[in-house]
């Protein structure tokens, strides 16, 4: 049984080359999904954006390639390629691409 989908096993990968930027638009690919944690892969281009939403567990963001503009509540925070940020649960949030953006999601839901 595999857990992980999407994605080669087995083998090095680096994950920008996972997901490409396609113009105009957001690009996602999921990597894993239960009731626990999910994963995300994605790609924005320059100027793309997700509206104010909120999750009901803690959204872990890792930037790979680019700068996105993160809005938690209503403090925006810049977070660039290598850089990470934890956006708490029940907190709306909104990601938009300062420059084409590839970046990977990890939500952790609480225990049911």
């Amino acid at each position: 049984m595999s857990f992980i989908k999407n994605i080669d096993h087995e083998k090095v990968l680096k994950l920008t080359d996972e997901i490409s930027v396609q113009p105009g638009q957001v690009i996602s690919k999921t990597l894993a999904q239960n009731s626990a944690v999910s994963v995300t892969l994605f790609a924005f281009s320059k100027g793309e954006e997700i509206s104010a939403h909120d999750s009901h567990g803690d959204a872990f963001v890792h930037v790979l390639e680019g700068t996105g503009k993160f809005t938690v509540g209503s403090v925006e925070h810049i977070v660039n390629a290598g850089e990470v940020l934890v956006m708490p649960a029940e907190i709306s949030h909104a990601i938009y691409a300062v420059e084409n953006l590839k970046w990977i999601l990890t939500v952790v839901f609480p225990e049911k």
